[in-house]
Parts: structure tokens; sequence; C-alpha cells
């Protein structure tokens, strides 16, 4: 995208168990970005190649209201490749190739 390590954030969405997971937590993240200058924000979650509940639910749900709530005014989550055509295609070409 061309973004410079100024303007973008690196987040992790979830936690699991008690332990300390990887950090920046992203709801922690959202609200303090949206009390910012920073008032819009683009989220996408290269982790998946396909979207689940969790992340619908987490990412485009309720992320995007924790940020409204806190004083953000646009929220877009870009969503996984899913059944794209050029993904199922990359995806086919990685498993004749092996």
């Amino acid at each position: 995208m061309g973004l410079t390590e100024q303007q973008y954030t690196l987040c992790y969405q979830s936690r699991v168990g008690r332990e300390e997971c990887l950090k920046t937590y992203q709801d922690i993240s959202l609200p303090e970005v949206a009390k910012s200058a920073t008032k819009s924000v683009d989220i996408i979650s290269p982790a998946f190649c396909c979207d689940c509940l969790e992340t619908l639910e987490e990412l485009s749900i309720e992320n995007k209201a924790l940020f409204l709530d806190s004083g953000g005014e646009q929220y877009h989550y870009i969503p996984c490749l899913n059944a794209n055509d050029e993904h199922i295609q990359l995806m086919e070409a990685l498993v004749k190739n092996k």
C-alpha cells in the first residue's frame, strides 16, 4: 500500500487464556487512535485467507463500534480474499507446484 511506518499500526485481535499474548491489543489501541488526530482507520487481517465468524464479529462489528464510540469517524474493514477468483487461482497454482 506504500504506507510509511508512521501510517500504520500492527495490532493483535484475540487473547487466549490468562497468559499475556502478543501486543499491541487491538481493543486497547483503537480507542487511543480514535482519541488522537486519526479519525479514519482501515482494518485488515492478513493472517486469514478467508473471513470467519470470529473475524467478522470482532473486526467488522465490535471494533468498529469501539472506534466510533471513542471518537473515530470512519472505520473500514477490508475483507479477506475469500472466494476471489485471483485468490483461488493462486491457491490452485500453489497446489499444482507441489
